[in-house]
C-alpha cells in the first residue's frame, strides 16, 4: 500500500472522532503517503502533523460530476484518485453513484465507511468498523492531536501577550439546544474572577460572546484549529459542551469538563481519560448547576498541579480524571 485517500467532510468533531481510525491505517501502513480530502481548515489539524502528508479541499466544484449517475468526470480529478490505491470515503452515498464514478477511474479498493453515527457504541468505534475489512480492529477510541513546532510556537506567541491561561472556556457549540444558559456561564466566570480565564470561540459563538458582556477573560477567537490546539494545550483546564472545539482540548491532552445534555455522551463525548462529563438524569442542561461545575474545575486543576509536582520531583506518570457521567 504506497497512496492512501481518506474522504472526510462532517464538522470539527466528526473529523477529530475520525482520527482513531486515521491512525490505524497510519500506524498499519506507516510508509504510505496518506492524503485527506476535506475542508482544509478542519483538515489542516491533520495535515503535516502525524496523519496525513497533505490535504485537498472538498470543496470543489467539479466533484459534483462524481455524484450523477453515469456522469461525465473532471479529468483531472479522475487522474487522482486513480493515483490511490485504496480510497476510504466517509461521503453519504446510499446509492453507491459516488464510489461507481470513483471505480470508473480505475480504483481497484474503495471502504465505504458511513458518516451516519448510531446509538449503539462510541463515535470512533463506528467510524473505524469499516477497516476491520483491512483486518484492523480498533482497541483506543480516544483521538490524539499532535501539533507542530510551529503551531506551538505561535501558540507561544498568542499566549505572551497575555498571561499563560489556568482554565479555557467554550460557551458555544454547533447548536443551542447543546447550550448552558449564558446566565450560567456569566456565573462561572464571576465566581473564576481571580483566576487566568480565556474564553474561546469560533465566528458560530459571536452571539454567545457578546451576550457575556464584559469581563476580565482573555480570548481566542477564530484562531486556526492547529493554532488553536496548541493554545489549548497550555490551559490546566477546559470547560465546554458537546462541540467541536470540546474534542480538540481533550485531543492535544488539557483536562475538560464537558457539559452534556439531550447527545449521548457514550456516543459523542471524547473518549480520552481526561474527560470529566457532567450530564444530570433529565437529560437537561438546565439541572447542571454552577457549583457542580466549579467544583470539577478545582479538581482537575489541583490534580493538574499535582501531576506537574510528580514530574518536577521525578515521577514521569502523570494521572488524570476518569470520564464518568453524574446521574
Amino acid at each position: 500500500m504506497k497512496r492512501i485517500l481518506v474522504i472526510r467532510g462532517g464538522a470539527i468533531g466528526d473529523f477529530v472522532l475520525t482520527l482513531p481510525a486515521l491512525k490505524l491505517l497510519r500506524d498499519a501502513f506507516p510508509k504510505a503517503r496518506l492524503e485527506i480530502l476535506g475542508y482544509r481548515h478542519i483538515a489542516a489539524l491533520a495535515e503535516g502533523r502525524f496523519y496525513a502528508e497533505a490535504t485537498r479541499s472538498i470543496e470543489y466544484s467539479a466533484l459534483a460530476g462524481f455524484f450523477a449517475k453515469g456522469g461525465a468526470l473532471d479529468a483531472e480529478l479522475a487522474r487522482y484518485f486513480e493515483s490511490f490505491d485504496l480510497v476510504v470515503s466517509y461521503l453519504f452515498d446510499p446509492d453507491r453513484v459516488f464510489e461507481q464514478n470513483v471505480a470508473r477511474c480505475g480504483v481497484d479498493m474503495f471502504i465505504a465507511a458511513s458518516p451516519k453515527i448510531a446509538d449503539a457504541e462510541h463515535a470512533a468505534a463506528q467510524l473505524a468498523r469499516p477497516l476491520e475489512q483491512l483486518g484492523l480492529t480498533l482497541l483506543e477510541g480516544a483521538a490524539r492531536l499532535f501539533p507542530s513546532e510551529e503551531d506551538r510556537r505561535l501558540a507561544c506567541s498568542f499566549l505572551a501577550q497575555t498571561r499563560t491561561p489556568r482554565i479555557a472556556i467554550h460557551p458555544g457549540s454547533g447548536s443551542s439546544t447543546k447550550n448552558w444558559a449564558i446566565s450560567n456561564w456569566q456565573a462561572t466566570l464571576t465566581a473564576l474572577s481571580r483566576q487566568d480565564v480565556l474564553l474561546v470561540g469560533g465566528e458560530a459563538d459571536e452571539q454567545q460572546l457578546a451576550a457575556l458582556g464584559n469581563h476580565d477573560a482573555h480570548t481566542a477567537v477564530n484562531l486556526p484549529l492547529p493554532h488553536l490546539g496548541a493554545v489549548l494545550e497550555h490551559c490546566d483546564v477546559f470547560v465546554g459542551h458537546d462541540s467541536g472545539i470540546s474534542h480538540i482540548a481533550a485531543a492535544v491532552g488539557t483536562p475538560c469538563v464537558l457539559l452534556f445534555g439531550p447527545t449521548d455522551p457514550a456516543v459523542w463525548a471524547p473518549a480520552n481519560s481526561h474527560v470529566h462529563v457532567l450530564r444530570r438524569g433529565s437529560k437537561s442542561l438546565h439541572d447542571v448547576q454552577v457549583t457542580e461545575v466549579l467544583e470539577a474545575v478545582r479538581v482537575l486543576v489541583d490534580d493538574r498541579r499535582s501531576t506537574r509536582s510528580s514530574r518536577a520531583g521525578g515521577d514521569s506518570e502523570g494521572s488524570h480524571a476518569d470520564t464518568r457521567e453524574l446521574s
